[in-house]
């Protein structure tokens, strides 16, 4: 099964930071919240037949390669990323960063940085679905639940770690939250805070 963690160890995490402005510990963690929020943004409205098969279309126009050989965060189309992420995310964008603005600690503005992050992030997450889309068995929908669910080796959440769960399934409301199950993900949906526990809990 595909694995977030696959692409975001792809991530040349000192690039992402000096985009960003902070050290490689905390883009690391910047980009452990802002890839399941995308992917999660992606998951719902790839719930509905037309928006799964508007979804598979943007995916086929990325480069499966894109990724082969190591990331170049320079050479990254940002103005694809930010209609990736309005596709994905919409309105729920500025509410996400409020949200998350203030979940960090430590003086660090999460979501200012998810917000920088995610044009940059977005073409990264969309040709590594089309690199794992040509092998997934269980179709678009499975896939996207499968990068989600397969995170639930992070369950037992240290103190002060995000509910991120909470958050995207808040944002994203009814049947369709990331906190809740789709087809594909484990009993009970994906424990996103679990991703990051203990990335800001020792702040």
């Amino acid at each position: 099964m595909a694995d977030l963690n696959e692409l975001l160890n792809m991530i040349p995490l000192d690039q992402l930071g000096a985009k960003l402005g902070v050290d490689a510990d905390t883009a690391r963690a910047t980009a452990a919240t802002a890839l399941p929020s995308l992917l999660a943004g992606l998951q719902n409205n790839a719930a509905s037949p037309d928006g799964a098969d508007a979804l598979s279309a943007a995916i086929a126009q990325h480069d499966a390669t894109f990724l082969d050989g190591g990331v170049d965060i320079d050479a990254v189309d940002t103005a694809d990323g930010q209609k990736i992420v309005q596709h994905a995310l919409g309105e729920n964008q500025s509410a996400l960063a409020s949200q998350l603005s203030g979940a960090a600690g430590g003086g660090v503005d999460l979501g200012a940085l998810v917000q920088k992050a995610l044009p940059i992030l977005a073409p990264l997450v969309m040709a590594f679905l089309a690199k794992k889309l040509s092998s997934s068995q269980g179709g678009l929908g499975g896939m996207l639940g499968g990068l989600l669910g397969g995170q639930e080796a992070g369950n037992g959440q240290a103190p002060g770690g995000l509910d991120l769960g909470g958050i995207l399934g808040g944002l994203f409301g009814g049947g369709n939250s990331a906190g809740q199950q789709q087809p594909g993900q484990g009993a009970g949906g994906p424990d996103l805070g679990g991703i990051l526990g203990g990335l800001f809990g020792k702040k």
